[in-house]
């Protein structure tokens, strides 16, 4: 059993990953959330580079005026994530929610990342 939280979201990100991997057609959308922030990487697992990236600490969503861990500051790096996703001419994601619940700031970048054109 889990002695913390931050344990038991890092087991549940081993087992996950274990069944997702990025490859070349389909690169891998991985989310990071903290208290504070959110971050968002899409990672090319073959080569094992990122190959674009989007957080809260971005200067399009740092110059908002609000709190930088909540919902719409996480529909905000969706957005960003997919527009710099399409600048490198990715349109095809997996999703890897790194052991979090799909709810929440994950689900409200994940739909932000569909809505602006990501396929998961």
């Amino acid at each position: 059993m889990a002695k913390s939280r931050q344990e038991g979201r890092q087991r549940r990100h081993k087992r996950i990953r274990k069944n997702v991997f990025g490859t070349d057609q389909r690169m891998r959308l991985s989310v990071y959330r903290s208290l504070n922030h959110i971050y968002a990487q899409i990672i090319d697992d073959l080569d094992g580079k990122t190959v674009a990236s989007a957080s809260s600490l971005d200067s399009p969503v740092k110059d908002l005026e609000q709190h930088k861990g909540n919902i719409k500051t996480a529909k905000e790096v969706g957005a960003l994530i997919t527009k710099r996703a399409m600048e490198k001419g990715i349109k095809k994601v997996v999703f890897d929610r790194s052991g979090y619940l799909y709810h929440g700031r994950v689900k409200a970048l994940a739909e932000a990342a569909r809505e602006a054109g990501l396929e998961f």
